[in-house]
Parts: C-alpha cells; structure tokens; sequence
C-alpha cells in the first residue's frame, strides 16, 4: 500500500486488485474485550442513587459495561448480519477501547498517579490519557444519544455521569447538558438510533428487524464518529505532551486515518474489527522506536503504522485534498468496495 497507488485509486477509482485479507479468525474469549464478562450486561444493573443511574464513566469496567448495555439493546437490529449479535457494527467501539485497556494506553501517562496500573488502581482510566478522553467521546456521547433516540425504551431514572477529579469542563454528564453543550455531536448519534428503531416500525414481522439497508446504517455511524473524533481532538491536544514522540505521532495518525476508513463504510462487527485491530501496536510506543523497525512488532504492524504516518503526512501536505478526493471517490458503493479493499491491503504480507 502506497500513497501513490491510494492518489490514483483516488483520482481514477480504477479497478484494484487487493491482497487477500491475512488475518486469522478470533474466536473464542480472546473475541472481547478484556473483562468483558464482569461488565454488567443492561442498563438497569448499574446503581441507583438519589433516583438516579449513576455510572463512572473513569473507571474501565463501567464505562466497558456502557458499551454492553448498548450492544445488548440494539441486538435485536443485527440478527440478520451474524448471530449471537456478532453482526453488530457498534463492537467496533468497545473492541478498540479494549485494545486501548490491553494495551495501557488508559493509565495515567503523567507517572504522578497508579491509575490503570496493576500494581496501583488497574480498572482506572486516567482524565490525563489522551486515549480515555478522546474515547469518552465515542462511548458516554453514543450512549446517551441511544437513551435520547429511545434504544433502551421507557427508563425509570435519568441517567448521572459521574465527572472526573480535573478537566471537568471538557465532558458533559447527562442527556440534558450534552444536548445543551454539543447539541451536534448528540444530533449525529441519535440519528444513527433513530435509524435503526424507524426499522422496528417499518419490519412487516416483529420477529426481524433487518429491513434496514447496512451501508445505509454504516454511514450514519460513520458520521457521528468521525464527528466525536474531531470534536474531541482540539479539546485533548495538550494531553499528548504526556505521551512519547512516537506514541503522540501515532494518535495523530489513528485519528486521521479515521476519516479515511470511515469513507469506505468499514463494516464494524465482532470479526472484522477483531481481524483488523490483530495490527495495531501491541503496546505503547516508546521514544526508541522508529518506525518500521520495531524489533517487538509484526511486519504487518509496523506497515501500519508506517501506512498512517504517511497518509497523514500526505494529507496534511496537501491541505485536506488527499481526503476530499477520497471521499468523492467512496460515494458510490462500487468505490467503498475498492476502499475496503486496500484498507484490508495495508494488512496483508
């Protein structure tokens, strides 16, 4: 995969014959997040207080069991694209969170604290990890843009998110002060929920609800997003000056690299997502490391990141053209195809 080959995909949307996808099938435990199993599985198992549900939004284990809750409501939409809800486009969230867990990219980088340690407080997610900001966007802002869209139906209790100890300005902490404080980003959202519940109502039985068109459903996910990602991404700047160079670098490329992966309505479920993520870095990137001559990282790991770093690179030199003409050249379903299919290169031998 090079930039040359992406500019004439790009320009030209000729035909492309793509490696064959190399990664293996995760099956089993190693399928989930880690813990995902003592998250809780819906929303009314977290604790009520004050006639409220109170969720810790900085704690890993609540803020996986978000996620659960959200699977678990909206699995009814996807039993016709996997079973067991392995078709779910939204594991795309909570499978790259996991990887974030697995990885330490939640702990606190600064060092001045144990949170997300194992030898500290290792289910705590640190407000000074650019990884566990940035995500809060893309799992608390879904979340509640769900609760609005009415995915959980009818709930007894408004729902509290707890704030953390500091930048407490940068999150919001409920339906009613997300919508009044990025009425946008919670528009986006609720439009993807709103989505699929308007297929309940048109399925002719109420057995299935697959009569949603998925490209249909993968491009209003898509949207919001890569929405959450660029309102969080001015917000968070300063916290990567407690990353590595290198680790810095690559958040930068992760997120725009984002924007491109979205174009092709990159099919988000249980195997995809766990067949790609099997490629990126196995660990924090450390000042040593140059890429792509990361002794610990597979060759497929290293291409990614060099990949990244040069589509970002292009990108960027090329003030945002390289992704407008990207984006035109994914408007059709033909063109997302040939997308996917050079995305799915960037990983092959």
């Amino acid at each position: 995969f090079g930039i040359h080959a992406l500019l004439v995909v790009t320009v030209t949307l000729s035909p492309v014959t793509a490696t064959v996808w190399s990664g293996n099938d995760v099956t089993g435990e190693d399928a989930y997040p880690p813990l995902w199993d003592l998250a809780v599985e819906k929303l009314q198992d977290f604790p009520v207080k004050d006639g409220k549900i109170v969720i810790n939004a900085w704690s890993y284990q609540e803020r996986l069991g978000v996620y659960k809750s959200l699977l678990n409501a909206s699995a009814k939409y996807f039993g016709a694209f996997g079973p067991q809800n392995s078709g779910n486009i939204l594991w795309g969230l909570p499978l790259q969170h996991g990887w974030q867990f697995r990885t330490g990219r939640l702990a606190d980088p600064s060092g001045v604290t144990s949170c997300g340690y194992e030898n500290g407080e290792p289910l705590c997610q640190s407000v000074k990890s650019w990884w566990s900001c940035m995500n809060y966007y893309l799992a608390i802002i879904p979340f509640l843009g769900a609760v609005e869209a009415g995915i959980f139906g009818q709930l007894p209790y408004e729902i509290e998110i707890l704030p953390p100890e500091e930048q407490k300005d940068d999150f919001c902490y409920s339906v009613k002060d997300c919508w009044s404080r990025m009425p946008k980003l919670m528009d986006d959202w609720k439009a993807f929920f709103q989505y699929l519940l308007s297929t309940e109502h048109n399925s002719v039985s109420s057995a299935t609800f697959s009569s949603f068109k998925l490209d249909d459903a993968l491009a209003l996910m898509w949207k919001a997003h890569t929405t959450s990602i660029a309102y969080g991404l001015p917000k968070f700047q300063d916290s990567l000056k407690y990353l590595s160079g290198p680790e810095a670098t690559f958040g930068d490329d992760w997120a725009n690299g984002v924007d491109f992966i979205a174009a092709t309505h990159f099919r988000t479920d249980l195997p995809t997502t766990n067949n790609f993520q099997a490629f990126l870095p196995p660990r924090m990137l450390v000042e040593q490391d140059v890429i792509p001559f990361i002794s610990d990282f597979s060759p497929q790991q290293n291409k990614v990141l060099v990949s990244l770093r040069a589509l970002h690179k292009a990108n960027k030199s090329t003030g945002g053209l390289l992704l407008k003409l990207w984006r035109k050249a994914m408007s059709t379903e033909a063109g997302r195809k040939i997308g996917r299919k050079l995305i799915e290169s960037l990983t092959s031998s």
